[in-house]
């Protein structure tokens, strides 16, 4: 754990998670507007695209938060204190998506072409944000004395949940060691960005490297959940906040996928109208 990478001049501090946020918005950026151009996209629009899904991303990621844990904001002018920490990936993955379509839409774009376009930088966004996770010691798992456990130091998070639950006798002690479902969710987008590497390769239709990263992260962000601890994260009935969407976004990716096949089939049927 490593908030703080280091400090600049004049002892402002350079914040791991915010770095981190900052380095896959420039790497995720290049490679969208790289990938679109290969597509015959307008490099111009790619990049102005780019910023609606950004700021979609942002408020997505902070309104789901929000919602999720009302008691923490004590009036309106706090919700808008962003540097104080509150954002959900899932939640910035929806609003991106929404300031993607709401572009696509005004410029008549082809909003699936955009998103496989896009779909790997969300991949590499993911990898490099949970590390960034990882150094701040939020998004912390269940205690569990496995191999590749890791514990946080005293003050961190973690110690400070379990140090409320009983489960340390104060949180000026380290973490009991815990899953470290930050790093299995970075995993989780490599193997995403190699999924949609390949099946950008040989999809025959605009969308399907993008449904497959949809239907991916939804399986792998429903497991990942089952092992944090993380108090914050808002329920839905059984389901965690997380887990909800997840259940949702691959119902809805799925039954769209299954739509698209059955109308192209029907399509390639001799004496089918459709």
């Amino acid at each position: 754990m490593r908030p703080i990478l280091v400090h600049l001049p004049f002892g402002l501090p350079l914040y791991a998670y915010g770095t981190m946020l900052c380095l896959s918005v420039i790497v995720g950026r290049l490679l969208a507007i790289r990938l679109a151009t290969r597509a015959g996209m307008d490099a111009e629009l790619a990049d102005r695209c780019i910023v609606w899904t950004l700021v979609g991303a942002c408020v997505g990621a902070r309104l789901l938060y929000v919602v999720t844990n009302l008691d923490q904001f004590d009036s309106v002018l706090d919700v808008f204190k962003w540097w104080k920490g509150g954002l959900v990936a899932y939640g910035g993955f929806l609003g991106g998506f929404v300031g993607t379509l709401a572009f696509c839409r005004r410029h008549r774009l082809n909003v699936l072409a955009w998103t496989d376009a896009v779909a790997p930088s969300l991949c590499v966004g993911l990898m490099l944000t949970r590390v960034g996770c990882f150094l701040a010691g939020c998004d912390f798992g269940q205690p569990w004395n496995g191999p590749w456990a890791v514990r946080f130091p005293a003050g961190s998070l973690a110690s400070q949940q379990q140090a409320f639950q009983g489960l340390l006798p104060s949180a000026a002690m380290p973490s009991l060691p815990v899953h470290p479902t930050q790093i299995y969710e970075s995993l989780a987008g490599l193997a995403l960005l190699l999924i949609a590497a390949v099946v950008r390769r040989r999809q025959t239709v605009p969308g399907q490297a993008f449904l497959a990263v949809v239907l991916g992260y939804s399986v792998c962000r429903y497991v990942i959940e089952i092992f944090r601890a993380d108090l914050d994260r808002g329920n839905v009935g059984p389901f965690s906040a997380s887990q909800f969407i997840a259940i949702a976004t691959f119902v809805a990716a799925a039954l769209f996928l299954w739509i698209r096949g059955r109308s192209r089939t029907m399509r390639s049927t001799p004496g089918v109208t459709v």
